[in-house]
């Protein structure tokens, strides 16, 4: 899956969206992430990540990190071209 736009679920540090540079054993490393707080407009991350958000106002991304690395990864779901322009398209959230 390297270089592909996916959703990782991590045990203790939330859902991230981004680019997978790396994944080795169950620790990623994205590139250009958004943290995934929270969604509205899709059932699942599953779903989300297909479809996209339905209702992108309602959900709060933050803004993009250059990198991270996530341990303790449970779950990868690429991202499809239409969910990808989705999730870019929420407007940045911030307290």
């Amino acid at each position: 899956m390297k270089s592909k736009h996916v959703i990782i679920r991590t045990r203790s540090a939330g859902v991230f969206a981004g680019e997978l540079d790396n994944l080795k054993d169950n620790t990623a490393e994205l590139k250009n992430a958004r943290r995934l707080w929270y969604w509205d407009g899709a059932a699942t991350l599953s779903q989300l990540s297909v479809e996209g958000t339905k209702k992108p106002g309602n959900c709060k991304f933050p803004c993009k990190v250059p990198s991270v690395i996530l341990p303790e990864v449970i779950e990868v779901l690429p991202l499809s071209d239409a969910a990808r322009a989705s999730i870019d398209g929420v407007p940045v959230w911030s307290a």
